[in-house]
């Protein structure tokens, strides 16, 4: 019994939550921390899933699938699809990737780009907004997205980077600054252009990123701007309160390389992101701790990175997980930034994380 000590002590010192992933070729893989396994399956039955989304309230997943634009509501209490349909029409596709629901888990609000198959080519409308009625598995609302802002829109792949207030009435488009619209009628209310004059820095942009730890309604992110004489880009730690209106930034320094955004632990005081510098056999990549008290980078380690590969933090906020584009999820530990684990899944990763505290 004294040789299995050391390994019950350390299996217990995993967080209790649970992992969600979308994972080839239809379905959302569960994690569990504690057994540092998959422990369940849920079949989809759209296609491949490529991006997730969470509901205010934590108890909705929202899971697009790339095969023909499908949309998939999982329960996350009961892990079951309460709700599957595809957006895609005979010889039209509905391509989205800014996507947000509304807090009251009715609604679904994307940008939309609508291609056509014609007899001798392929027809693409301008971008929309669309409202999708997840009861009656359809868009029953568009708008013209605003041209000014279509031009300069860079459609990425699923991501948080579009948001909803609490009450339903402002959708928030986060790019360099933030459009406000009116969910009646998606006229543009307002143009936060978050700049800093007394810093000397241009427009603030917040980077895409999904963080499923932070408190509903408010965005902590790794922001970045640009200044408007030498147009050097810089980063730092952005707050936004959704309802509000309230943004705080606090520019930290020179960009250097990519950032993954920034993941917040539960108890608000530290944030972690990851940075990468070079590419190929130089590529490095580095774990960086911040003080959210002080907004002050505290640590920092070097970790073998993959040649792609996302970023999450644990349901206790003590792990730190590299997964995406493969079979693993690596567990680093985030006090010593030292890998601890391993967890194969068998299969390729085809989605974000989504971290939920466990409820047993």
């Amino acid at each position: 019994m004294k040789f299995l000590l050391p390994f019950l002590v350390a299996s217990a010192c995993y967080a209790q939550g649970f992992l969600y992933l979308g994972a080839w070729p239809k379905q959302v893989l569960v994690v569990d921390e504690a057994k540092q396994q998959v422990v369940d399956h849920i079949p989809l039955s759209t296609g491949t899933p490529h991006g997730v989304q969470l509901s205010r309230d934590r108890k909705t997943i929202y899971v697009w699938t790339v095969d023909h634009n499908g949309i998939e509501v999982i329960d996350a209490a009961t892990r079951k699809v309460t709700n599957a349909f595809v957006l895609d029409e005979g010889n039209k596709q509905v391509r989205f990737n800014s996507w947000a629901p509304d807090p009251e888990g009715k609604l679904l609000y994307l940008v939309t780009e609508t291609v056509e198959k014609k007899i001798d080519r392929f027809a693409i409308s301008p971008l929309k907004f669309a409202v999708v009625d997840l009861a009656q598995k359809k868009i029953v609302r568009t708008a013209d997205f605003p041209h000014d802002e279509a031009q300069a829109q860079r459609m990425g792949r699923a991501n948080a980077n579009m948001h909803i207030s609490r009450d339903g009435k402002y959708l928030y488009l986060m790019r360099q600054g933030i459009q406000v619209f009116d969910t009646a009628n998606f006229k543009l209310l307002e143009k936060l252009d978050l700049s800093e004059p007394e810093s000397g820095l241009g427009s603030v942009g917040m980077g895409q990123q999904i963080d499923t730890l932070q408190k509903p309604g408010e965005l902590v992110g790794m922001f970045t701007a640009i200044d408007p004489f030498v147009h050097r880009q810089v980063f730092g730690i952005g707050r936004f309160d959704l309802d509000t209106r309230k943004f705080q930034f606090t520019p930290m320094g020179p960009m250097s390389g990519g950032m993954l955004g920034l993941h917040v632990t539960p108890d608000g005081k530290t944030g972690y992101t990851v940075t990468t510098n070079g590419t190929g056999g130089n590529k490095r990549s580095e774990f960086w701790a911040f003080d959210l008290g002080t907004n002050k980078l505290v640590r920092k380690s070097e970790f073998e990175g993959r040649a792609r590969y996302s970023f999450a933090v644990s349901s206790d906020g003590k792990e730190l997980y590299i997964y995406a584009a493969g079979y693993q999820i690596e567990v680093y530990d985030a006090a010593t930034m030292k890998l601890r684990n391993t967890i194969d899944v068998n299969t390729d990763i085809t989605t974000e994380m989504i971290v939920l505290p466990s409820t047993r």
